[in-house]
């Protein structure tokens, strides 16, 4: 059978996974009557729930008597390690551009690697129905795209389709046939892409993705690059420099067909497939056979920009929610993440009760710590931190400069603008984008990025949309000013009280509800002026026997502040924590002792002095 592997490359929210289900469902993937959930490549419960797909995917279809492998990829530049991984296995790339935004940040990230690597793209305009529809400005705006990022003349002339991932139909003009459904982008693979490309010679994989399976144990998948394997045979696996990583045996070999993952007997070049059995070898490693000495070279990886440091916790209310605690659990859970995902890096500090765990952005980190805390762990969180480095000529430090798209309503854009240059950005660009918005483009450091998205959400009434994309590491910026208010913050451990929590309403607003348990140095609000204050939350309303007339005042509070796990980790300063929990999120100071932390700003000030 024929066999062709492509990669669907989309900004967030493009509908790259929603095209998936209808090119499954319009192959003959499921039977007529079998139950689908929707987005059936967002496996994973937090994908489910967000919205957004996480990790690369593959899945496979049929088509006259063709095999087409299909590469699922998310859209949030803070995944893009998965992507430059899995363009690797492919040999073609299906660009999915919305018919009326058009080409953003993780467009331009994606196609720049896949027009490096040299893979042939087809265009396919998605949401064409939508009532700000501009097929062919984003057309022209593609191939301006194209032409900046060095594309070939043979890359240029890419093949266009214009349709609805969700209605399931793509044709070769705007208005239709809608009839042939998904046909004509099938033809168009076989026609377009090239076959699965092989070469001479023994068994050679490289691996992509890694994922831990409870009957499996380790499960490699990636492109076999020539030769066959087959269950039971001796394998040799190389690392990046080629050193041999272990000698093993592949207990079973596993192939996408439709949404399922099917044990066969052989795998043959040209091929993506699973390889079980391996038990140290990890992605960017060569499978091969014996007789192989040298590696596969694999991409190179865009560094981590954003570090975070994951301590034991320590607060007084340790251990009573969670089950896995100690530096070493926590140490060996984010060390096995760090092997499957080759964008995040994991140190170990030197107090070796906390890690430092550097990543491409917050949004990265807040899913790592998400997905921890729903198997039990307990730890507590810094406050993202950039990675700075020094410029290998000049010697001055330079640190990661973001290109940033902001799609906002034209009254809103004056706020936008004035809080971006605050925060040391520089405007390159500011246009109308349709519907009296503008799309205004900066370039800003990530550094005074990180926290803004609740801000520009409240000063343009929900109505703007920010897209961020790492640029290239610039001259540092300076200082930047961080939060305006201080901190309310808990003098004595017990159970907040609703009366004490009424009294200190015109202090400012509160993070916690009446009989959440508190302790010294957690904080229960937001202080309304810029100095941290200590309070009493526990104190209750004196009770006598003295009759009165008058009613006692109903307690009416207002509602918290709902402190979410990204919110807090971009709210926070240098000298708190979040704790992290199974069954909650608290905040807190770094020192809870009173006294530790005004020795500690003592210090730091002789120190600046």
């Amino acid at each position: 059978m024929k066999l062709h592997n492509i990669a669907i490359i989309a900004h967030v929210d493009h509908g790259k996974t929603t095209l998936v289900d209808k090119m499954l469902s319009q192959s003959g993937s499921f039977r007529d009557n079998q139950r689908v959930a929707e987005r059936v490549m967002d496996s994973n419960d937090l994908e489910k729930e967000r919205g957004i797909t996480i990790l690369a995917k593959a899945t496979s279809i049929v088509w006259k008597d063709t095999r087409i492998n299909i590469v699922d990829t998310p859209g949030h530049a803070d995944f893009g390690g998965e992507v430059e991984r899995i363009l690797s296995m492919v040999d073609g790339v299906i660009v999915l551009v919305d018919a009326a935004e058009g080409p953003m940040p993780q467009t331009k990230f994606v196609v720049s690697k896949a027009l490096k690597i040299g893979l042939k793209p087809i265009v396919a305009v998605n949401k064409v129905d939508r009532p700000d529809a501009r097929a062919s400005e984003v057309i022209n705006e593609v191939f301006d795209l194209f032409a900046a990022l060095d594309a070939t003349d043979e890359q240029l002339d890419f093949p266009i389709l214009y349709g609805s991932g969700r209605d399931g139909w793509l044709a070769a003009t705007p208005e239709g046939p809608k009839d042939q459904g998904l046909a004509p982008l099938f033809e168009l693979v076989l026609k377009h892409v090239p076959e699965a490309k092989t070469e001479e010679g023994p068994f050679r994989m490289l691996g992509t993705l890694l994922e831990a399976n409870q009957f499996l144990g380790r499960i490699i998948t990636g492109r076999i690059i020539s030769g066959t394997v087959r269950p039971n045979q001796t394998v040799k696996v190389l690392s990046r420099d080629g050193q041999v990583v272990e000698n093993g045996r592949v207990s079973k070999i596993l192939a996408f067909r439709g949404i399922e993952r099917q044990p066969i007997e052989v795998g043959e070049a040209g091929d993506i497939v699973s390889i079980a059995g391996l038990v140290k070898a990890s992605v960017a490693d060569t499978f091969c056979d014996p007789q192989v000495t040298e590696p596969i070279q694999a991409q190179p990886i865009d560094p981590p920009t954003v570090s975070m440091s994951f301590l034991v916790n320590d607060s007084p209310l340790a251990g009573t929610e969670g089950d896995k605690v100690t530096s070493r659990v926590i140490r060996d859970r984010l060390l096995k993440e760090a092997e499957g995902n080759v964008a995040l890096k994991v140190e170990e500090a030197a107090d070796k009760d906390s890690f430092i765990v550097s990543g491409r952005g917050e949004l990265q980190l807040a899913i790592l710590i998400e997905q921890m805390r729903r198997e039990g762990f307990e730890l507590g969180v810094s406050r993202p931190r950039v990675v700075l480095q020094r410029d290998p000529e000049t010697g001055d430090i330079v640190e990661p400069i973001e290109e940033v798209v902001i799609d906002v309503d034209e009254e809103h854009s004056g706020v936008v603008v004035q809080k971006m240059s605050e925060r040391k950005a520089d405007m390159l660009e500011m246009r109308p984008s349709g519907g009296n918005r503008l799309r205004l483009l900066f370039h800003a450091p990530t550094r005074g990025l990180i926290g803004y998205q609740g801000e520009l959400l409240t000063d343009t009434k929900g109505t703007a949309i920010m897209n961020r994309l790492f640029h290239a590491y610039g001259p540092y910026k300076g200082e930047i000013a961080g939060r305006n208010n201080g901190v309310l913050i808990a003098n004595e451990p017990g159970e907040a009280v609703a009366y004490a929590l009424w009294n200190l309403e015109d202090r400012g607003p509160m993070i916690i509800e009446p009989g959440w348990k508190v302790y010294q140095g957690m904080l229960i609000g937001i202080h309304s002026r810029d100095n941290d204050l200590e309070v009493n939350v526990l104190k209750g309303k004196k009770l006598t026997n003295i009759r009165t007339q008058s009613k006692d005042e109903a307690v009416r509070l207002t509602p918290p502040i709902r402190m979410t796990l990204e919110r807090s980790l971009a709210w926070i300063q240098d000298d708190e924590l979040v704790e992290v929990t199974p069954k909650s999120i608290r905040l807190r100071k770094r020192l809870l002792d009173p006294n530790a932390r005004k020795r500690d700003s003592r210090k730091a000030e002789v120190e600046v002095a």
